[in-house]
Protein backbone atom coordinates (compact mmCIF):
# COMPACT_ATOMS: atom_id res chain seq x y z
CA UNK A 1 0.00 0.00 0.00
CA UNK A 2 1.53 3.24 -1.10
CA UNK A 3 1.49 6.15 1.58
CA UNK A 4 0.17 9.10 0.29
CA UNK A 5 0.46 12.73 1.59
CA UNK A 6 -1.34 16.14 -0.34
CA UNK A 7 -1.30 19.91 1.00
CA UNK A 8 -3.80 21.89 -1.57
CA UNK A 9 -1.53 24.74 -1.39
CA UNK A 10 1.54 24.04 0.08
CA UNK A 11 5.47 22.77 -0.60
CA UNK A 12 6.54 19.68 0.71
CA UNK A 13 9.87 19.47 2.35
CA UNK A 14 11.60 15.86 1.87
CA UNK A 15 14.66 15.44 3.28
CA UNK A 16 16.77 12.55 2.12
CA UNK A 17 19.36 10.65 3.76
CA UNK A 18 21.49 7.43 2.80
CA UNK A 19 24.06 5.27 3.62
CA UNK A 20 24.10 6.59 7.58
CA UNK A 21 26.07 3.04 8.44
CA UNK A 22 25.61 3.53 12.40
CA UNK A 23 27.32 1.41 14.06
CA UNK A 24 28.66 -0.75 11.55
CA UNK A 25 31.12 2.22 10.28
CA UNK A 26 30.86 5.09 12.38
CA UNK A 27 29.59 4.84 15.59
CA UNK A 28 26.72 7.53 15.62
CA UNK A 29 25.04 10.03 13.07
CA UNK A 30 27.28 12.77 11.75
CA UNK A 31 27.09 16.06 14.11
CA UNK A 32 25.12 17.83 11.79
CA UNK A 33 22.43 15.61 10.27
CA UNK A 34 19.80 16.38 12.81
CA UNK A 35 20.71 20.50 12.84
CA UNK A 36 20.53 20.59 9.02
CA UNK A 37 17.38 18.70 9.42
CA UNK A 38 15.75 20.60 11.73
CA UNK A 39 17.01 23.60 9.68
CA UNK A 40 15.67 22.82 6.35
CA UNK A 41 12.45 22.71 8.20
CA UNK A 42 11.02 19.51 6.65
CA UNK A 43 7.84 17.53 6.58
CA UNK A 44 8.83 14.10 5.90
CA UNK A 45 12.46 12.26 5.94
CA UNK A 46 13.28 9.56 3.16
CA UNK A 47 16.15 7.16 4.20
CA UNK A 48 17.92 5.12 1.16
CA UNK A 49 19.25 2.42 2.73
CA UNK A 50 22.30 1.18 4.87
CA UNK A 51 20.77 2.54 8.27
CA UNK A 52 22.51 -0.27 9.87
CA UNK A 53 20.58 0.55 13.14
CA UNK A 54 16.83 1.27 14.23
CA UNK A 55 18.05 4.32 16.53
CA UNK A 56 19.12 5.94 13.57
CA UNK A 57 15.27 6.21 12.17
CA UNK A 58 14.20 6.69 15.95
CA UNK A 59 16.23 9.98 16.03
CA UNK A 60 15.60 10.97 13.13
CA UNK A 61 11.74 10.46 13.75
CA UNK A 62 12.05 13.16 16.35
CA UNK A 63 12.51 15.55 13.34
CA UNK A 64 9.76 14.63 11.00
CA UNK A 65 8.07 11.06 9.71
CA UNK A 66 10.79 8.91 8.36
CA UNK A 67 10.31 6.26 5.85
CA UNK A 68 12.99 3.82 5.32
CA UNK A 69 14.10 1.12 3.07
CA UNK A 70 16.43 -1.87 3.58
CA UNK A 71 19.79 -1.51 2.26
CA UNK A 72 22.71 -4.47 1.62
CA UNK A 73 24.07 -3.76 5.31
CA UNK A 74 20.25 -3.95 6.80
CA UNK A 75 20.64 -6.96 8.43
CA UNK A 76 18.64 -5.55 11.17
CA UNK A 77 15.56 -4.92 8.95
CA UNK A 78 13.68 -8.81 8.70
CA UNK A 79 11.28 -7.78 6.06
CA UNK A 80 12.21 -8.30 2.62
CA UNK A 81 9.25 -5.64 1.07
CA UNK A 82 11.02 -3.07 3.03
CA UNK A 83 13.43 -3.09 0.01
CA UNK A 84 11.21 -1.35 -2.30
CA UNK A 85 8.79 1.49 -0.71
CA UNK A 86 6.76 3.63 -2.84
CA UNK A 87 4.99 7.05 -1.32
CA UNK A 88 3.07 10.42 -2.79
CA UNK A 89 3.43 13.99 -2.07
CA UNK A 90 0.55 16.32 -3.72
CA UNK A 91 0.05 13.62 -6.32
CA UNK A 92 4.07 13.11 -7.12
CA UNK A 93 4.90 9.13 -6.93
CA UNK A 94 8.49 8.60 -5.27
CA UNK A 95 10.31 5.28 -5.21
CA UNK A 96 12.40 4.79 -2.46
CA UNK A 97 15.17 1.75 -3.38
CA UNK A 98 18.45 1.49 -2.22
CA UNK A 99 20.15 0.71 -5.43
CA UNK A 100 21.80 -2.92 -4.87
CA UNK A 101 19.73 -4.72 -6.44
CA UNK A 102 19.43 -8.78 -6.34
CA UNK A 103 22.01 -10.46 -4.35
CA UNK A 104 23.16 -11.71 -8.45
CA UNK A 105 22.74 -8.12 -9.04
CA UNK A 106 25.31 -6.57 -6.83
CA UNK A 107 27.99 -9.46 -7.00
CA UNK A 108 27.96 -9.16 -10.60
CA UNK A 109 28.30 -4.82 -10.73
CA UNK A 110 31.53 -5.38 -8.30
CA UNK A 111 33.14 -6.56 -11.22
CA UNK A 112 32.17 -3.45 -13.64
CA UNK A 113 33.29 -1.45 -10.52
CA UNK A 114 36.62 -2.37 -9.85
CA UNK A 115 37.56 -2.37 -13.93
CA UNK A 116 35.72 1.35 -14.74
CA UNK A 117 34.63 2.48 -11.38
CA UNK A 118 30.90 4.07 -10.99
CA UNK A 119 28.75 4.31 -13.58
CA UNK A 120 25.29 5.82 -13.36
CA UNK A 121 23.73 4.10 -16.53
CA UNK A 122 23.83 0.67 -14.79
CA UNK A 123 22.35 1.61 -11.28
CA UNK A 124 19.65 3.45 -13.89
CA UNK A 125 18.68 0.36 -15.78
CA UNK A 126 18.40 -1.65 -13.09
CA UNK A 127 16.66 0.85 -11.24
CA UNK A 128 14.05 1.27 -13.70
CA UNK A 129 12.70 -2.57 -13.62
CA UNK A 130 11.54 -2.12 -10.10
CA UNK A 131 10.34 1.72 -9.79
CA UNK A 132 7.38 1.02 -11.78
CA UNK A 133 5.61 4.69 -13.07
CA UNK A 134 7.49 7.10 -10.23
CA UNK A 135 8.25 9.94 -11.13
CA UNK A 136 11.15 10.71 -8.42
CA UNK A 137 14.00 7.63 -7.59
CA UNK A 138 15.15 8.19 -4.31
CA UNK A 139 18.60 5.71 -4.34
CA UNK A 140 21.90 5.34 -2.25
CA UNK A 141 24.17 2.42 -1.98
CA UNK A 142 26.70 4.01 -4.41
CA UNK A 143 27.85 6.94 -2.39
CA UNK A 144 27.64 9.29 -4.96
CA UNK A 145 25.47 12.23 -5.29
CA UNK A 146 23.61 12.24 -7.98
CA UNK A 147 20.44 15.14 -8.77
CA UNK A 148 19.40 14.19 -12.93
CA UNK A 149 16.65 14.49 -14.84
CA UNK A 150 16.78 11.47 -16.98
CA UNK A 151 13.49 11.24 -19.47
CA UNK A 152 11.43 13.02 -17.74
CA UNK A 153 12.05 11.08 -14.18
CA UNK A 154 14.25 12.36 -11.36
CA UNK A 155 17.30 10.13 -10.28
CA UNK A 156 18.39 11.29 -6.55
CA UNK A 157 21.25 10.13 -4.66
CA UNK A 158 22.28 12.25 -1.49
CA UNK A 159 24.74 10.42 -1.09
CA UNK A 160 26.72 9.39 1.76
CA UNK A 161 25.91 11.23 5.48
CA UNK A 162 28.83 9.88 7.10
CA UNK A 163 32.06 9.71 5.15
CA UNK A 164 33.48 11.74 1.91
CA UNK A 165 31.70 9.81 -0.36
CA UNK A 166 33.00 8.13 -3.85
CA UNK A 167 32.91 11.12 -6.02
CA UNK A 168 35.33 13.22 -3.14
CA UNK A 169 31.94 15.77 -2.56
CA UNK A 170 32.27 14.96 1.57
CA UNK A 171 29.37 14.05 3.57
CA UNK A 172 25.75 15.24 2.08
CA UNK A 173 22.16 14.84 2.47
CA UNK A 174 19.78 15.96 0.10
CA UNK A 175 16.24 18.19 -0.10
CA UNK A 176 13.29 17.16 -2.35
CA UNK A 177 10.51 20.42 -2.74
CA UNK A 178 7.38 19.14 -4.05
CA UNK A 179 4.79 22.00 -5.46
CA UNK A 180 1.12 21.76 -5.17
CA UNK A 181 1.53 22.16 -9.05
CA UNK A 182 3.57 18.52 -9.50
CA UNK A 183 7.44 20.14 -10.00
CA UNK A 184 10.01 18.81 -8.49
CA UNK A 185 13.29 20.28 -7.39
CA UNK A 186 15.98 18.33 -5.61
CA UNK A 187 18.85 19.70 -4.03
CA UNK A 188 22.44 18.08 -2.37
CA UNK A 189 22.89 19.66 1.07
CA UNK A 190 26.57 19.60 2.10
CA UNK A 191 27.81 18.57 5.41
CA UNK A 192 31.27 19.76 7.10
CA UNK A 193 34.11 17.03 6.45
CA UNK A 194 34.27 15.12 9.89
CA UNK A 195 36.50 11.84 10.73
CA UNK A 196 35.33 9.11 13.14
CA UNK A 197 37.70 8.13 15.92
CA UNK A 198 37.45 6.40 18.95
CA UNK A 199 36.70 9.41 20.78
CA UNK A 200 33.88 10.64 18.27
CA UNK A 201 33.94 13.17 15.53
CA UNK A 202 36.32 15.24 14.80
CA UNK A 203 35.20 18.18 12.33
CA UNK A 204 38.05 19.11 9.71
CA UNK A 205 36.47 22.26 8.53
CA UNK A 206 33.42 24.69 8.54
CA UNK A 207 30.47 24.02 6.89
CA UNK A 208 28.66 25.70 4.05
CA UNK A 209 24.95 24.62 4.11
CA UNK A 210 23.82 26.69 1.16
CA UNK A 211 22.13 23.69 -1.17
CA UNK A 212 23.84 23.19 -4.04
CA UNK A 213 20.88 23.16 -6.82
CA UNK A 214 21.84 20.82 -9.91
Amino acid sequence: MMLTLTKTDQTFRIGVISDTHVPDRVGELHPDVISVMKGLKVDHILHAGDISSQSVVDQLELIAPCTSVRGNRDWFKKNQAQFVKFISFNNVKICINHGHGTIFYYFADKIPYFFTGYNFERYQKNLEKCCEDALVIVFGHTHQVENRWVNNRLFFNSGSAYDSGNDGSGPTIGLLEIFPDQKVKGSIIPLRKAKWTKTGWIINEKSSYEPNHV
